[in-house]
């Protein structure tokens, strides 16, 4: 939705008709209020926020603000926090953005540009000359002491001499208006990704205001920063088409991280590839990434790793999510990687006492933004000035850890300095007071009031090619939850979109390419696949077919088990159920009852259940698709998230107790009803609406190769338990191949076994008869090895043999003297240990690149 703009009216009526409306509560003494001023009035930029709002608009809010959780939702933004033990939350936004006047914006550019400046003279002085420790500028405790001083980065000097590409700085305002400087943020800035994604949902809402306040757009610094990586990055190119583009990528400790989808989604929007350290490898002094197709040159790399992980030879020698030889790589110039390693001693909260003194000898000029006032307990007479003057302060580490004989069980926030002085005294290094500066309050909008929350502005400098800083139009804008006075997106804060106004119309710029003449099309660069990329999309295939036939198999069960009273065919579901996952192999009896039956197939639907059941096999293919989201549309990734959300939201209507004892059938069926078909939808998008490319080709085999699995296994279960013949083994059967309308038009009112296995088996014009699909399995893995290039393992061919060496109908349709199927039997094992011998051959060959003689690798 947007909201239009209504007939401009004054401030008074406006005061009075909107704002008082929305119950604009007062904010607290001692604090900057950003939307009033000091007479109660609406500050301007607010004022013509709401003036363009319209009473319809103000009206609107509670749905604009409903459309803000739906879109999180929809495109799974999320924010992983430690303590909610790997359940990422969802991201926090708010409707209203934070406002900030050209003017204004002025100021803290350039303070911003300043701070960034100084601080990447700080990292390449002590890597370097180290002239602020001999001049007594800084103290060698605080460089030495902290973990993010690598000594094995001295000396080094990156490609153009830049040590840092990104730098944050947080800024708050004080309570006489004046932006102060709280922390910098020099070893692996986080939040673009999350103002971008915030930007996008936020100004789609607003769409008349962002227009006519003249919102700064923010393109052009995501464009810088591509700029500024690629030229450091060709300095290592060596040899080689000076016309080839470098190749980047942004490095992510995985899944886990707390921001790791803002790594995902910002490798997206830049255009990067996107890997974990395991991606990586170094070959002869150069990194590469594990492709599909074998090794491809990296030449530079935009990390996201804190700095002791990234290289467990020569750093933490227990980190499993760095690469392993990667600082060898960076003293050789084969790479170039940003921030540098090591930049993050900078971050050091006991830095800010010692920064006027440095921009005087570096810069020759005062600090343009105050920092807050902080002192080093490490120094005496900033210790005892700080006790002079302060009963309470924030008691805060030097370090990000506590150091060797420092005192245990470091409390931070807000302390009386009496009660610590003792202990202060024991170990001053280790301690740093800082003043309490309270923070200015914005209006954030919920159920009808405007309530002002404590807010922290962090802003981003983007270096350039000649020297300069590139300053961030708007930032990352972080509110304090309820009763907080610091903002902690861990301890529910949220966070809001940054407007930086102007009196000039914005920028058009964006990242889209520019019109390509017919000639470009000649240095067209294949599109690269990284190993990882090849898995997930490889299991993507497999997880989403499971679930397909999971789905198919739960509703008939469910279908059957009231009618079903003869224990021989509820052994043959339970044998199912329990081969599909969708009861626990470890719990599984041997013999229930069709209630206990239903209870049990119940427990398992749910994601975290013991069995990997419908829930587990949705939620595995969100989180393999979600790694490889470029590669799919719009429509494609929203379907896959719905048909997990929305199964996961029915099952916690129906089911009222853990057990699953009691539930609303109807609601189940109907959940089961509307998954089946957006699971439909999932599979015609992968078949119709991506790339035949090598990707695809991977995910087509994960479907193939669940595909072949299931179908064995139905067909091999229902013959072991002697139900071939009978009525409703024709009926699953026929329903789990979906192939029942085809059937019944053939052998209308008949229940033949050759006709059941000609049409299932034989028929390779049936798309799920078992041979066409082996048989397109094996045409599919040829193609993918001969895409892939030369290797020297084994051909696919070798271990599955041709379709035309199954058995034949009459083989198939042959019994013993037990009246079993033997043939039938033996081919459906073989078929399985034909695809479970492939499915290894692909990880080891393209994923993991196990016994990889001859690496295939590129300049």
């Amino acid at each position: 939705m947007s909201f239009q703009p209504t007939l401009p009216f004054d401030a008074t009526t406006l005061h009075a008709d909107a704002v008082a409306r929305l119950r604009a509560l007062p904010v607290r003494d001692g604090h900057w209020d950003e939307l009033r001023d000091a007479s109660g009035l609406l500050r301007e930029p607010w004022r013509h926020f709401f003036e363009l709002l319209g009473d319809e608009g103000v009206a609107g809010l509670d749905q604009a603000r409903a459309s803000v959780a739906q879109q999180v939702r929809d495109n799974d933004i999320s924010y992983n926090v430690y303590v909610d033990k790997g359940e990422p939350r969802p991201w926090s936004l708010d409707l209203l953005p934070y406002l900030i006047d050209d003017a204004e914006w002025a100021v803290i550019e350039r303070g911003v540009a300043q701070r960034a400046h100084l601080l990447n003279a700080i990292v390449a002085d002590i890597y370097g000359p180290q002239t602020l420790l001999s001049h007594g500028l800084l103290p060698p405790a605080l460089v030495f002491g902290h973990a993010g001083y690598l000594r094995a980065v001295k000396g080094f000097t990156p490609p153009g001499g830049r040590y840092l590409q990104i730098v944050a700085v947080e800024l708050v305002r004080a309570p006489d208006g004046q932006w102060t400087v709280m922390s910098h943020r020099t070893e692996a800035p986080s939040g673009l990704g999350y103002a971008l994604e915030n930007r996008l949902i936020v100004s789609s809402l607003f769409a008349e205001p962002f227009r006519a306040m003249h919102v700064s757009r923010l393109a052009a610094t995501y464009s810088q920063l591509m700029a500024t990586l690629a030229d450091a990055a060709r300095t290592t190119m060596r040899g080689g088409d000076p016309g080839d583009s470098p190749h980047i990528v942004l490095l992510t400790p995985g899944p886990f991280s707390e921001t790791y989808f803002e790594h995902a989604f910002l490798a997206r929007y830049l255009g990067i590839t996107l890997v974990e350290g395991k991606d990586l490898t170094v070959r002869d002094d150069m990194l590469y990434l594990k492709t599909f197709t074998g090794l491809e040159r990296v030449h530079a790399v935009l990390r996201r790793l804190d700095d002791t992980f990234c290289d467990p030879v020569e750093l933490r020698a227990d980190s499993t999510i760095g690469v392993p030889g990667l600082l060898q790589v960076m003293r050789a110039g084969n790479v170039m990687v940003s921030n540098v390693p090591g930049a993050g001693f900078a971050e050091s909260a006991a830095l800010h006492g010692f920064m006027p003194a440095i921009a005087q000898a570096f810069l020759n000029e005062p600090l343009a933004l105050p920092s807050v006032a902080t002192w080093w307990c490490g120094e005496d007479a900033a210790r005892e000035a700080a006790f002079a003057q302060l009963d309470e302060a924030f008691l805060l580490p030097t370090w990000p850890a506590p150091q060797p004989g420092g005192p245990p069980g470091m409390a931070q926030g807000r302390q009386r300095l009496a009660a610590w002085r003792e202990r202060i005294e024991r170990s001053p290094d280790v301690y740093t007071i800082q003043a309490p500066l309270p923070y200015s309050y914005t209006p954030r909008y919920e159920e009808g009031t405007l309530a002002g929350r404590p807010a922290v502005l962090r802003a981003y400098a983007i270096a350039d090619s000649i020297g300069g800083w590139h300053v961030m139009p708007g930032g990352f804008t972080r509110l304090a939850a309820a009763r907080q006075a610091s903002a902690s997106m861990q301890f529910g804060g949220s966070s809001v979109d940054t407007w930086v106004l102007s009196s000039q119309p914005s920028s058009t710029f964006t990242l889209l390419p520019s019109p390509m003449a017919p000639g470009d099309l000649a240095r067209k660069h294949h599109r690269i696949v990284s190993s990882r990329a090849a898995e997930n999309l490889f299991w993507s295939g497999r997880y989403g077919e499971r679930a397909e036939n999971s789905v198919r198999l739960c509703r008939l069960i469910l279908g059957s088990l009231e009618s079903t009273d003869d224990e021989s065919t509820l052994a043959t579901l339970t044998d199912l159920a329990t081969r599909f996952g969708l009861l626990p192999n470890d719990d599984a009896p041997e013999k229930l009852t069709p209630s206990a039956f239903e209870r049990a197939l119940i427990a398992g639907l749910s994601e975290h259940a013991s069995a990997s059941g419908i829930g587990y096999n949705l939620a595995s293919q969100a989180r393999a698709g979600g790694e490889v989201r470029a590669r799919l549309s719009t429509d494609h990734w929203r379907t896959i998230l719905a048909s997990r959300n929305n199964f996961r939201d029915a099952l916690a209507r129906f089911t009222q107790t853990g057990n699953g004892a009691r539930y609303d059938r109807v609601a189940l069926t109907d959940a089961l009803e509307h998954l089946a078909t957006q699971l439909s939808a999932i599979s015609g998008a992968q078949g119709d609406r991506m790339t035949r490319d090598e990707a695809w080709r991977l995910l087509f085999a994960g479907r193939h190769i669940e595909r072949v699995w299931a179908m064995s296994t139905l067909l091999r279960v229902v013959a072991t338990h002697g139900r071939l013949a009978r009525p409703e083994s024709f009926d699953l059967l026929l329903q789990m191949f979906d192939s029942t309308l085809t059937y019944r038009s053939l052998y209308p009112g008949r229940f033949e076994v050759p006709a059941l296995l000609d049409l299932l088996v034989v028929d390779t014009t049936n798309p799920r008869g078992l041979y066409g699909v082996y048989a397109r399995l094996c045409k599919k893995l040829d193609e993918i090895a001969e895409a892939a290039g030369s290797t020297w393992r084994l051909p696919f061919a070798e271990l599955m043999p041709s379709v035309d060496t199954l058995p034949t109908l009459e083989r198939l349709c042959a019994t013993d003297a037990d009246g079993a199927y033997p043939e039938l039997c033996d081919v459906c094992d073989q078929l399985g240990m034909y695809v479970a011998a492939a499915s290894n051959e692909i990880s080891a060959r393209y994923f993991s690149h196990a016994n990889t003689f001859v690496a295939q690798v590129s300049p």
